[in-house]
């Protein structure tokens, strides 16, 4: 167990505790203050992933288990924000299913990738960085489900949800464009 390793455990800790906001009854925490706190909670998951990775490398900490276990904990903290947006009526089904899919689809055809030895022809790409990003923006807009300074913070969201849910398509596509050509490749 090292830092970084710690740090995406806490990550996975805080999928409970979203969970619970809005399936617990608290007296104390208005519907207002259950969205900011929820919205809180992801913030610190989306920030602790950028902190995960950075302290691993600059730390020398890198390890087998915890590149195994970053992704899944960013895939589980995502599943259970998009699934909860779902059930709280603020994201539609179908981005949900495409997101989630596409995290499966992607997880499955790099351990494919991997067992035939070409898993770098599948690795991160910046088209995956720029549909990570505006997915987080608009999953963390959507719990916060309020105005801020006036501006339509719900609103956004949701375009920047149909956008995430066109750029994971898309995505998802160049990864198994990747690895196609890979697998001609190597046949040939």
């Amino acid at each position: 167990m090292n830092l970084p390793t710690a740090i995406t455990w806490l990550r996975i800790a805080i999928i409970p505790l979203l969970v619970a906001l809005y399936h617990v009854d608290w007296p104390a925490f208005d519907p207002v203050t259950v969205d900011r706190l929820a919205a809180g909670l992801f913030l610190l998951a989306a920030l602790s992933d950028w902190l995960d990775g950075w302290l691993a490398r600059r730390l020398g900490q890198t390890s087998a288990f915890g590149a195994f276990l970053d992704p899944v904990a960013d895939k589980l903290i995502v599943a259970t924000a998009l699934v909860e947006l779902v059930a709280q009526g603020r994201l539609d089904t179908w981005i949900a299913v495409v997101i989630i899919g596409r995290e499966i689809a992607v997880s499955a055809l790099r351990e494919w990738m991997a067992g035939i030895g070409s898993r770098t022809s599948v690795a991160v790409n910046v088209l995956g960085k720029v549909k990570t990003a505006v997915q987080m923006t608009a999953i963390l807009l959507l719990l916060y489900n309020a105005p801020l300074a006036g501006l339509p913070l719900a609103a956004a969201g949701q375009q920047l949800a149909i956008l995430a849910a066109v750029l994971t398509m898309i995505s998802m596509l160049v990864y198994l464009r990747a690895a196609l050509a890979s697998q001609s490749t190597a046949k040939s």
